[in-house]
């Protein structure tokens, strides 16, 4: 029997959503650049829809028990990754504090969303094969945030508010 209930997992990922949207909210009022500030507000809102997401899903979960070498392994090892690779709240006031540029607010962003893929890719192996296209739909989501942000930090021209 696993520890976590699969329920738990997507807490997990609203909570990253929300950390998620407040540090874009944060990063797009630090800054003076428009393109900076306004590719952090579109991902801000993004962040939201991803969020509200999860919370419709929370309650189609079908009851799922991995493989695991003692029980409960998986979800611990999830719950772990969520709790110190992404978007935390201690993580996201500690880096807070170290961003004084564009720069570092783009890296921070862009291993955020890096981290945010491994997680989702996971998590999607705990909802009904019905319901994981809409979390490949969030992946791809996370990929275009990943592209943005990379792009910005490469070019730090129109691409940074380029819309798909």
């Amino acid at each position: 029997m696993s520890i976590f209930e699969p329920s738990e997992i997507f807490q997990f990922a609203i909570r990253i959503e929300e950390n998620g949207e407040k540090f874009y909210r944060r990063m797009a009022q630090k800054f003076d650049d428009p393109e900076v500030g306004g590719l952090f507000s579109a991902l801000a809102d993004e962040e939201i829809k991803h969020k509200s997401v999860y919370e419709k899903m929370v309650s189609k979960i079908e009851k799922y028990e991995p493989f695991e070498s003692y029980p409960g392994e998986y979800f611990e090892y999830l719950r772990a990754y969520a709790d110190t690779h992404i978007f935390t709240p201690k993580k996201l006031e500690e880096e807070m504090a170290t961003i004084n540029d564009a720069t570092s607010a783009l890296k921070f962003a862009i291993a955020r969303e890096l981290d945010s893929i491994l997680y989702y890719e996971e998590i999607k192996k705990l909802v009904p094969q019905s319901e994981r296209g809409l979390i490949d739909k969030i992946i791809e989501e996370e990929h275009r945030h990943f592209v943005k942000l990379s792009s910005c930090k490469a070019s730090k021209d129109a691409a940074c508010v380029r819309k798909e």
